[in-house]
């Protein structure tokens, strides 16, 4: 009986151990992640920069922000607010390096009352919705529409993203609510980033569990 109980607190450890949460922003700093913009007479510590416990940007010019290390199967958190007059900007996944405008990634849209809307980008990047196959060119990017209407909250509210991407497949949720699918992904694995266009937008409690 005794042997039975150390098996099972051994394999419970083991079981929240491969369940524990990285913490990609630790509400203080932006170490360990890299601010990308065009214009180089910018100061990206302007850019993005934390402020109240939070990532913050003005969202122009154009740019993002990226984790430094690449990642793959995980269900990512992260948290949104337009504090102001909400715009555009994005959730970037299995973003691929070098940095330049725009990188090759997947994109959760955060459009405002489109989120939930997924991008394919770059030159080659595909995946398949549905019965499509989209494939991303020079001249167009893929926009595959949400699955459901808006349920995002009003600008000065927060709202939830949860997206899972295991293999070659992206599941993405608005504030609970499954949005968007996405399957045979061309791109498995990369950065996770956020993007600055248009206007000002906050971003917070950011992490990851494998899954």
């Amino acid at each position: 009986m005794k042997i039975l109980m150390l098996s099972l607190v051994v394999m419970l450890s083991v079981s929240s151990c491969t369940q524990k949460k990285e913490y990609l922003f630790n509400g203080k700093n932006l170490k360990n992640w890299t601010i990308y913009l065009e214009d180089e007479t910018i100061n990206p510590e302007d850019f993005f920069y934390v402020k109240d416990g939070v990532i913050e940007t003005p969202g122009v010019p154009v740019g993002y922000i990226r984790t430094n290390k690449t990642y793959s199967n995980y269900h990512l958190h992260i948290e949104w607010c337009y504090p102001e007059e909400p715009t555009n900007s994005g959730v970037f996944l299995h973003t691929n390096i070098p940095d330049k405008i725009w990188i090759a990634h997947y994109q959760a849209q955060l459009k405002h009352k489109n989120a939930g809307d997924f991008i394919v980008h770059g030159v080659g990047v595909s995946a398949t919705v549905g019965d499509s196959v989209c494939v991303s060119t020079e001249e167009v990017k893929p926009l595959i529409a949400k699955l459901h209407e808006s349920n995002e909250n009003e600008a000065g509210e927060w709202n939830s993203y949860d997206i899972y991407c295991k293999g070659d497949s992206i599941e993405i949720k608005v504030n609970g609510l499954l949005q968007n699918v996405a399957t045979h992904c061309s791109l498995t694995e990369g950065c996770i980033g956020m993007q600055a266009e248009g206007s000002k937008i906050q971003f917070r409690n950011i992490w990851i569990e494998k899954i």
